[in-house]
Formats: structure tokens, C-alpha cells, sequence
């Protein structure tokens, strides 16, 4: 993914909640659906989260409190 948008979310709510405002918000700003979110390695703990159509990966880059939504890039 290089492009995407970065959602800040430091709420003492689920993951899998924080996934789904961001990809709510992600929809209602760009008319289409993410299929990728990249999150910190901390955030993600030792399960790798499946979502109903999103991927859910650890990437280290993004900071903690922070989810990095788009669409992953075909190549």
C-alpha cells in the first residue's frame, strides 16, 4: 500500500472496533471500501486479526494509537 489514511485512535476501545470506525469514516470520505490495515505490532498482540474484507498486518513504521487504512496495491 502507498497510499492510505492514517487514523488516529487512542480510546481504550477493541481493535476491532477502532478498525471498523476508521473504516467506516474511510468509506464515507473516498466512496470505497479498504481491504488493508496496517497497525503496530503492540496494538496487534499474537493473534493477526481477519476482518470481514480487510487484512489486518503488522508494520512497524505505524506508531501505536495509530492505523494505516487503504488498499493494498496489486503488483
Amino acid at each position: 500500500m502507498h497510499t492510505g489514511m492514517l487514523w488516529f485512535d487512542d480510546s481504550q476501545t477493541t481493535l476491532d472496533i477502532k478498525i471498523q470506525k476508521a473504516v467506516d469514516y474511510f468509506y464515507k470520505k473516498y466512496g470505497r471500501t479498504p481491504n488493508l490495515c496496517l497497525v503496530h505490532p503492540n496494538m496487534l498482540g499474537d493473534e493477526k486479526l481477519k476482518e470481514e474484507k480487510i487484512t489486518v498486518r503488522p508494520y512497524r513504521p505505524v506508531l501505536p494509537g495509530h492505523l494505516w487504512i487503504g488498499n493494498e496495491d496489486k503488483s
